[in-house]
């Protein structure tokens, strides 16, 4: 039988007085900046410079610029604080090694599959998650479009299953790091339908696509990070048909970065504050983001 070394100790050989699990979307930065003036390049060689719109890229990248270095923040004083005490009470202790971590890997794309779910059908989870279905483009710049509030949502919670399972919660946030990364590369026009076992499996530029598409047939489907799979067993997957018309239901013409990222949040409070009863008005946070009160109702 082989024998897997831990993780660690590889890392530690690599970069002894360094650790880039958490700085690693920060150290993707020039790679994705690259990646962007590649595909910029590309699109006006060969006609279809139509796909970047410079004031809404400026706008998705300054927001992921500040994004990468709040959650960095988060992570320190909020996250890991929290996922390091939980772990005192994790039911096993699992050595990170390369094959733990592919397992590892995928809980936590299973894990992020529930959290994009919800971050769909639950407003409070909507509020942070709708700057990045704000834009009216798809290209790489989208992909940087993420909200400050994150962390303030409670995204992370999603990911507490891991460390109560027994794996170091450092490894699990690095494996949602590199979840993330993936998922840069799946936000373009670029790339059109690829071979059919990887179409099968994996999430796409393809299946992306869809997800930020507000057509109806679309609305709501395509949750998978790097795999696609939890959403054909779980009944959200939808291929990619017809073109889709990309942003919110309700756009919002802004590239105001702070009204980007609170725009929603003000919308559910508003709705919280409208006279009616209790129970109604808190509806409004937890219920889908296009609930509306019953007739008659306030």
């Amino acid at each position: 039988m082989p024998t897997w070394p831990p993780l660690d100790s590889l890392l530690n050989s690599l970069l002894p007085h360094s650790d880039v699990r958490e700085w690693w979307l920060v150290l993707m930065a020039p790679l994705f900046l690259v990646t962007i003036g590649v595909e910029w390049w590309h699109m006006r060689r060969t006609g279809q410079q139509h796909i970047h719109h410079v004031p809404d890229a400026m706008a998705s990248i300054n927001l992921g610029s500040i994004y990468s270095l709040i959650d960095v923040i988060f992570l320190y004083v909020l996250v890991l604080p929290t996922m390091l005490w939980l772990y005192q009470f994790r039911w096993f202790t699992i050595d990170t090694t390369l094959l733990s971590f592919a397992g590892l890997y995928l809980g936590v794309e299973f894990c992020y599959y529930w959290f994009h779910r919800a971050s769909h059908r639950v407003r409070w989870f909507w509020c942070a998650h709708s700057a990045h279905h704000a834009s009216e483009y798809m290209n790489f710049t989208t992909a940087l479009r993420q909200s400050w509030l994150y962390a303030v949502a409670g995204n992370w919670l999603f990911y507490l299953p891991m460390v109560l399972l027994g794996f170091d919660p450092r490894w699990v946030m690095f494996a949602y790091a590199l979840n993330l990364t993936y998922q840069f590369f799946v936000h373009t026009q670029w790339v059109k339908q690829l071979p059919a076992p990887i179409e099968y499996l994996f999430n796409t530029p393809s299946h992306h696509r869809v997800h930020h598409g507000r057509n109806p047939k679309y609305i709501d489907k395509n949750y998978g990070g790097t795999l696609i799979i939890f959403d054909r067993l779980f009944g959200t997957f939808e291929p990619e048909v017809e073109k889709p018309d990309y942003g919110l239901v309700h756009p919002m013409h802004s590239y105001n970065l702070l009204w980007l990222t609170v725009h929603e949040w003000v919308a559910m409070v508003r709705d919280v504050m409208r006279p009616g009863p209790l129970w109604l008005r808190l509806k409004h946070v937890w219920a889908p983001p296009g609930w509306e009160r019953p007739t008659g109702q306030p």
